[in-house]
């Protein structure tokens, strides 16, 4: 618990005050599952240089001058470690009265995501995209941050000339029978298949096309046609509960004169020159070498000599907006998403604050690119320290993850080997469905409890292992709800909420805190870790580390449940148990199910009362 271990640290400076010996950093640790103790301290070890003893003699002389906080059983000193017991009914009452989200920090993290080209459906590998985003700014916003959620839209770029020249090229005419992304992707796979197997004349023509509805959407004249799109992508990710506050255009990007503003910033730079001779004579070029060291040519062309600049210019000029370094991106009203949020958009005609509301100015962004945009990456990050503007070295993050293959094979839209969201998704709902309907025919709402353990199964797949592992997206293992999986934890949720709907005449002010014991308080110490996991989570921008977390509350509620004592009998069945026991443990039980209901909800999945 954050306030005992506070309390402790407290406690072992006043001790170590009077040995002399001020201003040293106590750390103040759990003790391991195997080790005696409930916290620990290794304060002897940093003591021992200045104390000039050794750290067992030091360990004692803290413990003789130490007074033990509230809620603190015993101390004992274990070689030159210092372990303290606590007090179990009081600890666990306490764990059970706080409060463990964290306080708002007045901070603003940027958190880009998703930005999938607007060209066709999306699929599974950009599910673990979107998921690992949406879970990185709930755990961000957990840990006390304000997260702007921004989505960029590559309104410019071939995919969307291609797939947009398609309907041109096959006179297509939607007829609604499908999804309209589902439609157009169809279209951009057969496009793809007529350029290849086309004579020379026919490939010429179709890429006349393209370029031609390339200089369109460069000239916005297109922008509803991608809107169209751009909707039917959003009702997917939608779907998944994830949300945006801003969709950024890269032609509005381009427009806002970013790029420009961002290369005069730059040019400030002593790393920054234009080269006057060699390969580079003339080009506006960066020297990368003391921030990437190993590079075959450290130097990065900012402009060529010919006066054109290089999209990584662009891409510097939008990150020294998302910084705060540059203002001036217009911005209105886009839809009302799901849960009744605002979406706005980034547009020419709107205002640079609408309605009040600010975007960019982070004080830290996270992009979350697959791992093969790494060097990209890397340039925009040493730009933004060449930037006194960007605030330092720490502003920029590249969440990279390994790419999604599908079973076994790398995943190409332009081939048509993936498999859509949207059908993935209603694959793994029908399942679900079915099995629910097998073993619990008479739920409620079960359609709504299909859709949820379906989509926490299809995000927590996503996410349960760290981001730079690569996923083999197989049916059979993400069908599995059984394991290592959301399912298994929203059983446990809906385990204690049984429990509790069964309890409604419990008065837990009748609490007798001293009748409960060591499972009670190894089930608390589980608790407790919450507010530590939410905070290295939001630390390493790694939402594997809840979801492992979110397991182990799963699996250590599960075992107090299934408890049985020395002759195997059940010991812990809450309801039959004793008058001060049995309402301190209906306390418990609470405090587990609102625990994992929150976790549950940091990874952006629902937790059912009843499975």
């Amino acid at each position: 618990m954050e306030d005992m271990k506070q309390a402790l640290k407290v406690a072992l400076e006043k001790a170590v005050a009077k040995l002399g010996a001020e201003g040293v950093d106590i750390p103040v640790q759990d003790v391991p599952d195997n080790k005696s103790g409930d916290y620990g301290s290794p304060a002897a070890f940093a003591l021992a240089k200045k104390l000039k003893k050794n750290p067992v003699e030091i360990a004692n002389d803290i413990i003789a001058n130490l007074e033990l906080p509230k809620g603190i059983a015993s101390v004992e000193a274990v070689g030159p470690y210092i372990n303290f017991n606590v007090d179990i009914g009081s600890f666990v009452q306490q764990v059970i009265a706080s409060d463990l989200k964290a306080k708002p920090r007045g901070q603003k993290m940027i958190v880009e995501h998703t930005s999938v080209n607007p060209n066709k459906e999306a699929h599974v590998g950009h599910l673990r995209n979107i998921v690992l985003g949406d879970s990185t700014a709930r755990i961000l916003r957990a840990d006390g941050y304000e997260v702007e959620v921004q989505n960029y839209i590559d309104d410019t770029g071939r995919q969307a000339a291609e797939s947009l020249y398609a309907v041109e090229y096959f006179s297509a005419e939607y007829d609604g029978s499908k999804k309209y992304d589902h439609w157009l992707g169809e279209l951009y796979v057969a496009l793809g298949k007529a350029k290849a197997i086309g004579s020379e004349e026919e490939q010429e023509k179709i890429e006349a096309g393209v370029v031609e509805i390339m200089h369109r959407l460069e000239r916005g004249e297109l922008r509803n046609e991608v809107i169209e799109i751009l909707n039917s992508n959003l009702e997917t990710y939608w779907s998944l509960g994830a949300e945006y506050d801003l969709l950024v255009w890269e032609s509005n990007v381009v427009d806002s004169g970013f790029m420009d503003a961002g290369l005069s910033i730059l040019k400030n730079s002593e790393y920054v020159s234009t080269a006057t001779e060699g390969k580079f004579k003339d080009a506006l070029i960066m020297d990368v070498s003391e921030f990437i060291p190993g590079l075959e040519e450290p130097n990065v062309v900012l402009v060529r000599s010919n006066g054109n600049a290089m999209y990584v210019c662009k891409d510097i000029g939008y990150h020294l907006w998302k910084v705060g370094a540059l203002k001036g991106l217009k911005s209105e009203v886009f839809a009302t998403q799901p849960s009744g949020k605002v979406l706005y958009t980034s547009s020419v005609t709107g205002e640079v604050d609408p309605d009040g509301q600010s975007f960019g100015g982070g004080v830290k962004v996270v992009n979350v690119i697959d791992i093969r945009q790494r060097h990209p990456q890397e340039i925009v990050k040493t730009a933004l320290k060449l930037s006194d503007d960007a605030r330092g070295a720490d502003v920029h993050h590249h969440l990279a993850y390994e790419v999604v293959k599908l079973e076994g094979q790398d995943m190409s839209g332009r081939k048509g080997i993936t498999v859509a969201i949207d059908t993935a998704l209603e694959e793994i709902i029908k399942r679900t469905k079915e099995t629910i309907h097998e073993k619990n025919p008479d739920l409620a709402n079960s359609d709504e409890v299909a859709r949820q353990v379906g989509l926490g199964a299809l995000r927590f797949g996503m996410i349960k292992s760290e981001a730079t592992r690569i996923i083999d997206f197989r049916w059979e293992q993400a069908l599995n709800l059984q394991g290592d999986s959301a399912p298994y934890i929203q059983y446990a949720h809906a385990r204690a909420c049984s429990i509790l709907r069964a309890a409604t005449d419990v008065d837990i002010s009748k609490a007798d805190w001293s009748k409960i014991g060591e499972l009670e308080l190894a089930l608390a110490k589980t608790i407790v870790k919450v507010p530590d996991v939410i905070a290295l989570a939001a630390k390493e921008f790694a939402p594997h580390t809840v979801a492992q977390y979110a397991l182990d509350l799963a699996t250590s509620w599960n075992g107090y449940f299934n408890h049985k004592d020395d002759e195997g009998k059940p010991d812990t069945k809450v309801l039959d148990s004793e008058e001060g026991l049995k309402e301190a443990r209906v306390a418990l039980v609470m405090k587990v199910r609102d625990t994992l209901a929150y976790t549950l909800d940091v990874l952006g999945i629902a937790a059912p009362q009843e499975m």
